[in-house]
Protein backbone atom coordinates (compact mmCIF):
# COMPACT_ATOMS: atom_id res chain seq x y z
CA UNK A 1 0.00 0.00 0.00
CA UNK A 2 0.74 3.59 -0.40
CA UNK A 3 3.18 5.17 2.34
CA UNK A 4 2.70 8.89 1.30
CA UNK A 5 0.06 11.23 -0.03
CA UNK A 6 1.58 11.76 -3.24
CA UNK A 7 2.02 7.97 -3.86
CA UNK A 8 -2.42 8.12 -2.64
CA UNK A 9 -2.96 10.43 -4.97
CA UNK A 10 -1.47 8.79 -7.95
CA UNK A 11 -3.31 5.30 -6.91
CA UNK A 12 -6.43 7.50 -6.81
CA UNK A 13 -5.80 8.93 -10.49
CA UNK A 14 -4.69 6.05 -12.04
CA UNK A 15 -7.97 4.10 -11.21
CA UNK A 16 -9.76 7.04 -12.53
CA UNK A 17 -8.05 7.05 -15.89
CA UNK A 18 -8.41 3.33 -16.14
CA UNK A 19 -12.11 3.19 -15.88
CA UNK A 20 -12.21 6.25 -18.00
CA UNK A 21 -9.98 4.62 -20.76
CA UNK A 22 -11.50 0.83 -20.37
CA UNK A 23 -15.53 2.79 -21.45
CA UNK A 24 -13.88 4.41 -24.51
CA UNK A 25 -11.62 1.21 -25.28
CA UNK A 26 -14.79 -0.99 -25.27
CA UNK A 27 -16.51 1.00 -27.31
CA UNK A 28 -13.67 1.52 -29.94
CA UNK A 29 -14.21 -2.06 -29.97
CA UNK A 30 -17.31 -1.89 -30.55
CA UNK A 31 -17.21 0.00 -33.51
CA UNK A 32 -14.73 -1.67 -35.35
CA UNK A 33 -16.57 -4.59 -34.55
CA UNK A 34 -19.44 -3.03 -36.36
CA UNK A 35 -17.23 -2.28 -39.23
CA UNK A 36 -16.04 -5.24 -39.96
CA UNK A 37 -19.50 -6.85 -39.84
CA UNK A 38 -20.48 -4.49 -42.48
CA UNK A 39 -17.35 -4.91 -44.40
CA UNK A 40 -17.90 -8.72 -44.52
CA UNK A 41 -21.82 -8.33 -45.20
CA UNK A 42 -20.96 -6.43 -48.02
CA UNK A 43 -20.34 -2.66 -49.65
CA UNK A 44 -22.46 0.13 -49.47
CA UNK A 45 -23.18 3.37 -47.88
CA UNK A 46 -23.45 1.77 -44.56
CA UNK A 47 -20.60 0.07 -44.54
CA UNK A 48 -18.31 3.74 -45.66
CA UNK A 49 -20.08 4.86 -42.85
CA UNK A 50 -19.58 2.47 -40.13
CA UNK A 51 -15.66 2.31 -41.73
CA UNK A 52 -15.14 6.11 -40.98
CA UNK A 53 -16.73 5.86 -37.80
CA UNK A 54 -14.08 3.43 -36.48
CA UNK A 55 -11.10 5.25 -38.55
CA UNK A 56 -12.41 8.27 -36.81
CA UNK A 57 -12.73 6.49 -33.58
CA UNK A 58 -9.60 4.86 -33.74
CA UNK A 59 -7.75 7.91 -34.16
CA UNK A 60 -9.47 9.43 -31.51
CA UNK A 61 -8.66 6.70 -28.69
CA UNK A 62 -4.84 7.05 -29.97
CA UNK A 63 -4.74 10.54 -29.55
CA UNK A 64 -6.19 10.80 -25.99
CA UNK A 65 -3.68 7.80 -25.07
CA UNK A 66 -6.29 5.21 -24.58
CA UNK A 67 -4.69 2.67 -27.44
CA UNK A 68 -0.91 3.34 -28.53
CA UNK A 69 -0.66 5.14 -31.83
CA UNK A 70 1.22 2.37 -33.82
CA UNK A 71 -2.04 -0.13 -32.82
CA UNK A 72 -4.38 2.28 -33.68
CA UNK A 73 -2.68 2.17 -37.11
CA UNK A 74 -2.54 -1.27 -37.25
CA UNK A 75 -5.93 -1.56 -37.04
CA UNK A 76 -6.98 0.94 -39.05
CA UNK A 77 -4.79 -0.39 -41.66
CA UNK A 78 -6.08 -3.83 -41.27
CA UNK A 79 -9.86 -2.62 -41.85
CA UNK A 80 -9.09 -0.58 -44.69
CA UNK A 81 -7.04 -4.26 -46.02
CA UNK A 82 -10.26 -5.77 -45.25
CA UNK A 83 -12.66 -3.14 -47.29
CA UNK A 84 -10.33 -3.22 -50.35
CA UNK A 85 -10.40 -6.63 -50.33
CA UNK A 86 -14.26 -6.81 -50.17
CA UNK A 87 -14.69 -3.93 -53.10
CA UNK A 88 -12.35 -5.98 -55.52
CA UNK A 89 -14.84 -9.22 -54.91
CA UNK A 90 -18.33 -7.58 -55.30
CA UNK A 91 -16.26 -5.30 -58.67
CA UNK A 92 -16.12 -9.02 -59.96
Amino acid sequence: MANNKSALKRIKVNERRRVRNQTYKSATRTIVKKAEQAIALGTGEETTTSLAAALSRLDKAANKGVIHRNAAARKKSRLMARFHKAEAAAAE
